[in-house]
């Protein structure tokens, strides 16, 4: 059984999603633009949201403290 990738590991995939999908909508022009732009958009929500549950677990590690 494989474990679970931790929140930093999550981050750092969807950081690096993003940062491709950014690179593929600059350099493919038309129609397929606006769908690598919606992924980097998703990879960057989904960074976001990553970050705070992040920060999250930080703080019930400090209360378990």
């Amino acid at each position: 059984m494989s474990e679970d990738p931790t929140t930093q590991e999550l981050r750092i995939a969807q950081v690096k999603r993003e940062e491709a999908e950014r690179e593929r909508a600059d350099k493919e022009p038309g129609e397929d633009t606006a769908k690598h732009e919606r992924r980097a958009d998703r990879a960057a929500y989904l960074k976001e949201k990553l970050e705070e549950r992040a920060q999250a677990e930080r703080k019930a590690e400090q209360r378990d403290d």
